[in-house]
């Protein structure tokens, strides 16, 4: 059972997300520090991760998420292991988040790629309150613990599955995500979407890497209006990968549209290469929601400005890399799988 109550818990993380939506002088230095250590880790991309957290976490929407969930099932702290993924800056936040929120003990194997970030954000929470001090601990190996939540790719998950199957769990898999264009957006939604393939690189699972489209529709128009992202090509990965991935279209004649920075290719696939985005036609919006929903397990979220009838989350343009509290990886409700725990254990 948490040792905080309900206006505890609102209060002190409001606090943090202060915190973390105007920057103090040594969070600002980590901001500007980390592509040292991972040279995706830009201090733009670093800002806005922390920026995103620090919005999210505001006494309203706190409010609105925690009055879904009945903290007092849990009769005693359960160790929850935790293996974080570090492909964008802080993602494995919100894992961490709803651990200490239910009260349980994170054990946290944070990746080599994103150590220092979620360490520093956890410093600034004790900071706040002190007894989250004995709530989590940073380990090198996951070991005594009651639950795990695991993300990492389709290859990892197997091992995942391998060793946590037999405790509760959730492991996450490779997924991305998908915008529906109707032709009828406005050039600063086209904008927007340009955030949701170019935001982190197009590293993270809630991504852009396909877009479905009309039959009739002109791909200049989206071009145009993406054209201000252009400097993403300046940063030197991203243009290795744009440069070897059009080498390959070229070497193996593969039609392909290139603007500079994107590589935009028609092509089945849901899952495309880094600097490459896919795209297929559709004959009308039944027979793209048809298409998303065969895909379904593999989508994070879909991108559009018109209400579909699919299971993923749908989101509008530019909102991709926003989520809100209760927006949760793969549709799975954390919070409710941690505030059950003890019907796991009944049931075994």
């Amino acid at each position: 059972m948490s040792k905080f109550n309900i206006k505890e818990l609102i209060n002190t993380f409001s606090q943090l997300g202060q915190q973390l939506s105007i920057p103090d002088e040594e969070l600002t230095e980590l901001i500007n520090n980390e592509q040292r250590y991972n040279a995706w880790f830009t201090p733009a991309s670093v800002a806005s991760a922390v920026k995103a957290i620090g919005q999210m976490l505001n006494e309203a929407e706190l409010t609105t998420w925690l009055s879904n969930y009945d903290l007092t099932k849990n009769t005693s702290s359960k160790k929850i292991g935790l293996i974080l993924a570090g492909n964008i800056p802080l993602v494995g936040f919100h894992d961490v988040l709803c651990v200490l929120i239910t009260g349980n003990h994170a054990l946290i194997k944070a990746s080599v790629q994103d150590a220092r970030l979620i360490k520093h954000v956890l410093e600034k929470l004790v900071a706040i309150d002190s007894r989250f001090s004995d709530q989590f601990s940073f380990v090198e190996r996951l070991a005594n613990f009651n639950a795990v939540i695991a993300t990492g790719s389709n290859n990892s998950s197997r091992y995942f599955e391998y060793y946590f199957g037999k405790v509760p769990n959730i492991i996450r898999k490779n997924r991305n995500s998908l915008a529906v264009i109707t032709g009828d957006e406005t050039q600063d939604q086209l904008y927007n979407l340009g955030h949701d393939i170019f935001d982190y690189y197009g590293l993270g699972c809630r991504n852009v890497s396909k877009i479905l489209i009309p039959k009739d529709y002109n791909l200049a128009t989206f071009f145009e209006a993406i054209e201000p992202h252009h400097p993403i090509i300046n940063h030197h990965k991203y243009n290795n990968n744009y440069d070897y991935n059009k080498s390959i279209y070229l070497v193996n004649s593969d039609k392909h549209l290139d603007n500079g920075f994107l590589l935009v290719k028609e092509d089945e696939r849901f899952v495309s290469p880094l600097a490459v985005l896919y795209y297929s036609y559709y004959n009308n919006l039944q027979a793209a929601e048809e298409l998303i929903k065969t895909e379904n397990e593999n989508i994070q979220c879909v991108v559009s400005s018109v209400p579909l009838k699919i299971k993923s989350q749908v989101v509008n343009f530019g909102m991709s890399q926003q989520p809100q509290l209760w927006d949760y990886a793969d549709g799975i409700d954390t919070m409710d799988f941690l505030a059950n725990l003890h019907t796991f254990e009944a049931e075994r």
